[in-house]
């Protein structure tokens, strides 16, 4: 692992959050969807106007993870109100972490973790959750690694394909 660091992202970072956005989404689903599906998900979601909102939502926290002062990964964390899901309203979510896939296996990933889990404790939360494509078996593995057990399920559309979260949460 070479030199990272953790920075928060601003509304003048939006172009580049979408260019490593739809990177690692691509990378991480590209294969197992349809190219029409994943093209409708990525215009919707990772639109100029749709990130710059987001990273402006009270509540919601962007921070690049930078090695040599390009970004290589990414995480989207909510609090209160900002959460995708009020199913633990005092909880903290991790809504998105997401990695290169050419910097998967050296540890990057948990300092991504790390970084979330010290941002729900600095705001009070005694409960972390996120949501996992049930075929994400990859990510599932890490989460259970990290102390993160399935409570629910939710929907969750891509494109014109109605698939299913696996939803986790771990104790603070």
């Amino acid at each position: 692992m070479g030199t990272a660091h953790i920075r928060p992202i601003g509304v003048e970072d939006a172009a580049a959050l979408q260019d490593l956005g739809i990177q690692t989404f691509r990378e991480a689903f590209g294969s197992q969807n349809s190219f029409a599906d994943m093209e409708h998900y990525l215009n919707d979601k990772f639109s100029d106007a749709q990130l710059k909102s987001e990273i402006e939502t009270e509540g919601s926290f962007f921070y690049f993870l930078e090695e040599d002062s390009s970004p290589i990964g990414y995480l989207k964390l909510n609090v209160g109100p900002a959460q995708s899901d009020n199913i633990l309203p005092s909880a903290f979510e991790i809504e998105r972490i997401y990695l290169k896939e050419a910097h998967h296996g050296k540890g990057y990933g948990q300092v991504l973790m790390d970084k979330s889990l010290d941002e729900a404790k600095k705001h009070g939360c005694n409960t972390v959750w996120l949501g996992v494509w049930e075929h994400n078996l990859k990510a599932i593995k890490f989460y259970e690694k990290n102390g993160f057990t399935a409570f629910s399920t939710h929907p969750f559309k891509l494109g014109g394909d109605d698939q299913t979260d696996i939803l986790m949460k771990k104790p603070l």
